[in-house]
């Protein structure tokens, strides 16, 4: 047990071992919304352990509850950039009845056997193409944010290096 109390876990301001709850709007180029978080489920992050993408975590250094803001996170601090071409793969190495769609993620084996994601790209008649990269890799992220609550990280969740969502001392 630890003598943390909702009174000494406050803070206002996001900074290292902060757990900030945010709100957003994830668009990309097109204005097309890819992605958000509601005020009835923000993100929750351990800040400063890169728990979330880099650009969007520099943005989020130092701002306060209340506080908006628009980043533009470039694919370096975002997904990366694309690097190679979709590899096919036989439909036939797949178990029988497999369903394949588009956008859907796997998980492989690299020959040390270290997993690695895959996203199908493409589906012909004998053949599943995957790539490597994150659909969003290659694209700059248009984030509009606003900090809605920010907590200090509890000793817990430091020494797991995640956010606790049912701790007991925390509110937001």
């Amino acid at each position: 047990m630890t003598n943390e109390t909702p009174e000494s876990l406050q803070t206002d301001k996001v900074a290292l071992d902060t757990v900030p709850s945010v709100i957003f709007v994830l668009s990309n180029d097109e204005g097309e919304v890819l992605d958000l978080a509601t005020h009835d489920a923000p993100m929750r992050y351990l800040h400063g352990h890169g728990a979330i993408l880099h650009g969007l975590e520099k943005a989020l250094e130092g701002k306060t509850v209340g506080e908006r803001f628009h980043v533009d996170v470039p694919p370096e601090d975002g997904y990366g950039l694309r690097e190679g071409e979709p590899q096919a793969v036989p439909k036939s190495i797949f178990p029988e009845g497999t369903v394949f769609k588009i956008g859907a993620g796997m998980t492989a084996k690299s020959e040390d056997g270290k997993p690695f994601p895959l996203w199908i790209v493409s589906i012909d008649d004998d053949n599943v193409y995957v790539d490597g990269n994150h659909p969003l890799a290659g694209k700059v992220l248009h984030f509009d944010a606003e900090v809605v609550a920010v907590r200090k990280a509890t000793q817990d969740e430091l020494k797991d290096g995640r956010v606790h969502d049912g701790c007991s001392v925390c509110r937001s």
